[in-house]
C-alpha cells in the first residue's frame, strides 16, 4: 500500500507531500507527524526507504505506508485527555503520534501478537524519550504495549474513546471490535479492503464511513492452547 506521494528527502519533506497531496488536513495531526521521524522506527539498513510511502515489513516487523498512517490519525479525530486503544501496536509509531496528541491526562494502550515486536518498539520509544526535541516540546501520553491476540480482550476490560486495528479485520469480528468504544467514541479498521471509520452514536447505534481501499494482513485468529482456554488479555 501507498506511493500516493513522491518521496521525500526526509520527514519535513514527507509530511510537506502528505499535506499537499490532502492526507494531513488539521494541525494536531501535522504536528505529531513533524515531531516523530519516520526514520527512527527502521531498521537501519533500510533507512534509505524511511520518507517513501510505502509500506516496510522485515519479519514481524511492520509500518503501513505514510497515507495510511495519516487518514488513520485524521479520521480518528484525538484531542487532549482521550483513551487510545492500538489492536497490533506494532513498532509504536502510531502510539507515539497518538501520545502527542492526547497528553498527560490520556491514555494510550497497545496490544501486539510478537514479544520481539514489543521488545522493538519499547526501545523505539525509549530512544525517542532519550533523544528527541520533540519530547520536551510535548505533554506526551506515554503508551504502553502488552503482548497477547487482539480477539482475546478481557471482557471486563473498559471501554475507550478511539481504537485502531492495524490488521484486516474479518466480518464475523466487527461487532466484538464496536463493543470495544465507548459512546461516542471511533474506531477506525480495515473492514472487507475498505479503511472504514465507526462512530457509537449510542449504546447500539453506529456510524459507518468508508475512507479508502485498503490490502492489510488479515488478522490471525487465536491459537488456543491445549486445554481449550484462551489467554485474555488484561490492559
Amino acid at each position: 500500500m501507498g506511493g500516493a506521494v513522491s518521496a521525500g528527502e526526509d520527514n519535513d519533506e514527507l509530511i510537506d507531500n502528505l499535506k499537499e497531496a490532502q492526507y494531513i488536513r488539521t494541525e494536531l495531526v501535522e504536528q505529531a507527524f513533524r515531531a516523530i521521524d519516520r526514520a527512527d522506527y527502521y531498521l537501519e539498513e533500510f533507512k534509505d526507504n524511511a520518507y517513501k510511502d510505502l509500506a516496510w515489513k522485515h519479519g514481524n516487523i511492520h509500518l503501513s505506508a505514510p497515507c495510511i498512517y495519516s487518514e488513520v490519525m485524521e479520521a480518528l479525530d484525538l484531542q487532549p485527555g482521550l483513551s487510545f486503544l492500538n489492536l497490533g501496536s506494532g513498532t509504536g509509531y502510531l502510539s507515539s503520534m497518538v501520545g502527542l496528541i492526547l497528553g498527560p491526562f490520556g491514555v494510550n494502550h497497545g496490544v501486539e501478537l510478537h514479544s520481539d515486536v514489543i521488545e522493538y518498539a519499547k526501545q523505539k520509544l525509549d530512544f525517542f524519550i532519550k533523544t528527541s526535541d520533540s519530547f520536551d516540546k510535548f505533554e506526551f501520553c506515554e503508551p504502553s504495549f502488552v503482548t497477547g491476540n487482539c480477539l482475546e480482550i478481557s471482557p471486563d476490560c473498559t471501554q475507550y474513546d478511539r481504537v485502531y486495528c492495524g490488521a484486516g479485520v474479518q466480518k464475523e469480528h466487527e461487532d466484538y471490535m464496536k463493543n470495544l468504544l465507548k459512546v461516542g467514541g471511533i474506531l477506525v479498521m480495515p473492514l472487507e479492503e475498505k479503511l472504514t471509520k465507526i462512530t457509537r452514536t449510542g449504546p447500539s447505534a453506529w456510524e459507518t464511513k468508508k475512507i479508502l481501499a485498503v490490502s492489510f494482513a488479515p488478522l490471525i485468529q487465536p491459537n488456543h492452547t491445549d486445554s481449550g482456554k484462551s489467554r485474555l488479555v488484561h490492559l
